[in-house]
């Protein structure tokens, strides 16, 4: 588990912002789904194997409850249980929630993802829809993004064609060697599925064939896609993106997705030269949808990992933050200390971030706890101690002898200058005294 500070909070923050103007922009509905759901609910299409991967207890009802390990079995239940929803639905969530594994790189067991969902009838438009919302969002924070997309059916079809079997079991295990890919060494995964009993040389088959990644001419031109299932579907999927003017898009045979429930188009979304892995990840699981009871409806959609994409964020030296400007009001001595809290109190009123010393410090303490702009590193994350996201550029000074004339300082602490001004005016128009832009 993690604790999240001030600039962790504002990390976040700043992905939440983005995350929902793209999600306001799609026509996507904010919705926060239940963080505790019944363990019955979670095992829906995964099994009891999925107790292994999340937190789940017996509350004072003697009832089976598990915290959500992600939004997509939410809302899926809320959907099929909305007989008179109208439809397509389109929904969007941001917040925690709780993996039992072992924490890695830019994810602990509690973290926070993003997620947008289409609930209808299944199309390819309804793909490109979500892959087109993902990219945009991604737009708005990294650079050389890179989407690789593929589809579950047309993996299924090869290695049911490579092993001539027809095995659902079958398929599942080397699907779920194909999903190893980015994790171990392909001699690795030889062993351990050799060791269950698989053909090792239909097993090199199937890796090398999921190595295979680029555009459409690219596979055409390396591999014989006259045979596969799905190969036009996709093909039309990329034409489709493209006509969106979604161009950072690729096929790449080797994503399928770890989860059961994934029944078509499947994506994953990296950064070009980085060692992060999948910042975000998605595709369409219309038989999660039946396995509510919802035969009528499939569904389309994508979950992003918040933490891991401000990680990204920071190696790119991308600031998620400028910080939050706020007015110092400082006291010369402690009868001006009444004075400093009316002042500060009416900044407030207006809107303004203000601050003061309530412990009754010398000025000379207090100026020495003023945090300036060239104090904060919003960039780096190299020290344990995080910086503040809050700066002072302007420092009001009360004296005895300015309040005698209705007067505070007004002190620059970027430029280091100084100005008397009058405190009528300055609770009158701040913003206008204080050169601020009104928010």
């Amino acid at each position: 588990m993690k604790d999240f500070d001030t600039t962790d909070n504002a990390d976040i923050d700043y992905v939440r912002d983005c995350f929902k103007r793209v999600s306001e922009l799609y026509g996507f509905l904010l919705m926060n789904p239940s963080p505790i759901e019944l363990l019955s609910t979670l095992e829906t299409k995964s099994g009891p194997s999925i107790r292994d991967e999340i937190y789940y207890f017996k509350d004072k009802g003697d009832r089976e409850v598990a915290l959500r390990f992600d939004f997509t079995m939410g809302l899926t239940r809320y959907v099929a249980s909305q007989k008179s929803l109208r439809l397509p639905a389109k929904f969007s969530s941001f917040g925690g929630v709780f993996r039992y594994d072992e924490p890695q790189k830019g994810r602990y067991r509690y973290f926070h993802q993003w997620d947008l969902e289409i609930y209808g009838k299944p199309s390819l438009e309804s793909d490109s829809e979500v892959i087109e919302a993902t990219s945009r969002l991604f737009d708005l924070l990294l650079d050389d993004i890179i989407i690789d997309i593929n589809h579950r059916g047309l993996v299924e079809s090869y290695i049911n064609h490579v092993f001539d079997s027809h095995n659902p079991e079958l398929v599942a295990d080397i699907l779920r060697a194909v999903d190893k890919i980015s994790k171990k060494s392909q001699s690795d995964i030889l062993a351990e599925f050799e060791a269950k009993g698989y053909d090792k040389q239909k097993l090199q088959t199937i890796l090398d064939f999921s190595s295979l990644r680029g555009d459409i001419p690219y596979i055409e031109a390396m591999f014989d896609t006259t045979k596969l299932e799905f190969w036009d579907y996709l093909k039309d999927l990329i034409k489709s993106l493209h006509n969106r003017n979604v161009s950072n898009v690729r096929i790449n045979f080797g994503i399928v997705r770890g989860l059961d429930y994934y029944s078509g188009t499947v994506f994953e979304v990296f950064v070009a030269n980085s060692n992060i892995g999948a910042l975000a990840g998605g595709g369409r699981y219309d038989t999660l949808t039946a396995a509510f009871g919802r035969q009528d409806i499939g569904a389309c959609g994508v979950a992003g990992g918040v933490e891991r994409t401000i990680l990204a964020m920071h190696e790119q030296g991308i600031s998620t933050s400028s910080g939050i400007q706020q007015i110092s009001v400082l006291y010369v001595n402690p009868e001006m200390q009444k004075f400093a809290a009316h002042i500060t109190s009416l900044l407030r009123l207006q809107g303004i971030p203000a601050d003061m010393d309530i412990t009754g410090r010398s000025l000379k303490k207090q100026i020495a706890g003023v945090t300036t702009l060239d104090d904060n590193d919003y960039t780096s994350k190299a020290t344990s101690a995080q910086p503040d996201n809050r700066y002072t550029r302007f420092a009001l000074i009360v004296g005895p002898r300015e309040i005698a004339r209705g007067c505070v300082v007004l002190r620059n602490m970027q430029e280091g200058t100084e100005s008397v001004i009058s405190i009528i005016e300055l609770t009158q128009d701040p913003y206008l005294v204080l050169n601020l832009e009104k928010p």
